[in-house]
């Protein structure tokens, strides 16, 4: 049971909590679990991560929430695996199968070496109306319907894909994008270039803003961490803008 001095401790404390997150915890129960186990009156955090994905996760703790929008503005790194010849109502593995095509037995590198330069720079996109969630406690991956979007602007500082890399059909990628840009649809609409489709298999965040996913605590490693030790997982505001 924490005494009181560590409660008055953990009162005081303010700064960022660098979590690396397992594939299917959604990022609210991260947060609402951490902000429990450690008795933690105002934790925020820098952008949220789907249920499917894993790596970089920054909670805020105390009085630098103030610095959350300069976080939430930031650019993020990602890697991941796409799922060629398949395309969901998603974006990604999790959702209903709307189409696909097959996947170029020959030639695939110059079919990607020819799409990729469409994905650098200033670039439209348009969210899919539904979308896999996971909610707390559940199994299984549901599709929400989450109505029409309109398209906005984006901006892809690195793609990618090397077809060297995973199997024909899952290729491994890395991207570099700033903070509106949506993973998922990046694939989707690369799929599409390519005529053969593409779902997001796997994602994780390598980075945000100056921040990176080396340098966080794997999330099961953090829930055994002793209330005693926990202020000196959290980095301190003016070490991180050092």
């Amino acid at each position: 049971m924490a005494n009181l001095t560590q409660l008055r401790m953990l009162e005081d404390l303010n700064g960022f909590l660098l979590i690396d997150k397992p594939a299917g915890i959604p990022f609210a129960s991260v947060v609402k679990t951490v902000k429990r186990k450690f008795n933690l009156v105002k934790v925020g955090h820098g952008g949220s991560l789907d249920a499917m994905a894993t790596g970089l996760l920054v909670l805020i703790v105390g009085d630098a929430n103030k610095f959350a929008n300069d976080l939430m503005a930031a650019d993020r790194s990602y890697e991941g695996t796409m799922k060629l010849g398949l395309v969901t109502n998603t974006h990604d593995i999790y959702g209903e199968k709307t189409g696909g095509g097959a996947v170029p037995s020959s030639g695939l590198a110059e079919k990607i070496a020819a799409v990729l330069p469409e994905f650098k720079g200033d670039i439209f996109q348009t969210e899919s109306r539904y979308c896999s969630i996971r909610k707390e406690g559940s199994a299984a991956y549901e599709i929400a319907d989450t109505g029409d979007h309109k398209p906005f602007m984006a901006h892809v500082y690195r793609l990618k894909v090397d077809p060297s890399e995973g199997s024909p059909d899952a290729l491994a990628f890395e991207t570099k994008v700033s903070k509106s840009v949506l993973v998922k649809t990046l694939v989707n609409d690369f799929g599409r270039m390519l005529g053969c489709g593409a779902a997001l298999a796997t994602i994780r965040r390598t980075q945000l803003g100056k921040f990176s996913v080396t340098d966080a605590i794997p999330y099961d490693k953090l829930l055994t961490t002793e209330l005693a030790d926990f202020s000196s997982c959290v980095l301190p505001v003016a070490k991180a803008f050092a």
